[in-house]
């Protein structure tokens, strides 16, 4: 017996799962497809995927599992398309940081009997510094020892979490069960907020007065700080994930606005005892959480230790996965 995945949106994560289940084509057809022909052909020559549908209804017909690798607003809109596509059963899962609103989604245009579960995918550290994106930067390892948040709504199908749970462990990846609010508040301070932040450098310095001559020396400092405005893909992504997630990053900004302040108000009264230790405070929390991060451990965090539900879902049938997990 084989299932089929579709893997909708064929760029650094939707690759990075297909590459991670490539071991597993014996008993998984992975259907790729991407908008862009010649993106879903590099993934299809890459390994990817088992076979490229070009089109969207077709990918997902006869699909158990349907991933959808996209930037946030383009997720309504293929739910649209896809929902009277999807066969009874079938388990709808993606990847967008804004997991309360795509909730809304799902339980408005999913038809009934098929189900919706949340994932938000953490990279193994090793490609921490990496900054290529785009089906060129897909690894098989990218989810290797990371985390993968689930997040499933109220009364969830118990099957369709354990296929999320199981979907996970087969990446390398730990599962991690939270909400929504509380997902979308760790997304917002952790990646929206970077690049927002990068994005404000860059029109704080850019064609501003001095930048003819700032630009010939801005060295490593200014590209390691703007480098986040790349990494967000098209301005149009990370513009609607800031307002649907607008509660979150507004406390964010006006958090970091406050940071900002003071050191300036340090730096304005001369106060270097004050300046030092906010500066000194950063750096020391900057490298406990790299090592933190770069080991990876979380076992002993009282947020992993959540079990997943009892009856084992698709792949846990499939693989011998799932079993109940001893209580911590």
């Amino acid at each position: 017996m084989t299932i089929q995945i579709a893997i909708i949106g064929m760029g650094q994560i939707g690759g990075s799962f297909g590459l991670a289940l490539a071991e597993k084509k014996d008993l998984l057809v992975r259907i790729g497809h991407d908008k862009e022909i010649k993106t879903a052909r590099q993934a299809e020559k890459a390994g990817a995927v088992d076979r490229v549908e070009l089109n969207l209804p077709r990918a997902v017909r006869e699909a158990e599992l349907v991933l959808l690798c996209l930037p946030l607003d383009q997720i309504r809109a293929t739910l649209e398309i896809i929902a009277t596509e999807l066969k009874p059963g079938a388990v709808v899962m993606e990847t967008g940081l804004a997991k309360e609103m795509v909730t809304a989604w799902a339980a408005e245009l999913l038809p009934e009997g098929r189900h919706y579960v949340g994932l938000t995918p953490v990279i193994n550290p090793a490609y921490l510094h990496e900054v290529d994106t785009g089906i060129g930067a897909a690894r098989a390892d990218l989810f290797k020892d990371a985390l993968i948040a689930i997040v499933a709504p109220p009364q969830s199908d118990s099957a369709a979490i354990k296929l999320a749970a199981d979907l996970t462990r087969l990446v390398g990846a730990n599962p991690l069960f939270a909400d929504p609010v509380e997902i979308d508040g760790l997304m917002s301070a952790t990646h929206l907020l970077p690049q927002l932040m990068a994005a404000a450098l860059l029109n704080a310095t850019i064609d501003q007065p001095g930048w003819r001559e700032a630009r010939k020396v801005a060295g490593r400092a200014y590209a390691e700080a703007s480098e986040p405005v790349v990494q967000m893909g098209e301005t149009e992504a990370l513009g609607t994930a800031a307002i649907l997630n607008r509660q979150n990053i507004v406390r964010m900004l006006d958090s970091a606005m406050a940071a900002l302040h003071a050191l300036r108000e340090d730096i304005d009264r001369e106060d270097k005892a004050a300046l030092n230790e906010r500066l000194g405070r950063a750096l020391d929390g900057r490298l406990r959480w790299w090592a933190e991060r770069q080991g990876g451990d979380w076992s002993n965090e009282s947020a992993t230790k959540v079990e997943t539900p009892e009856p084992p879902g698709v792949m846990g049938r499939l693989f011998g996965m799932g079993r109940k997990p001893k209580k911590a």
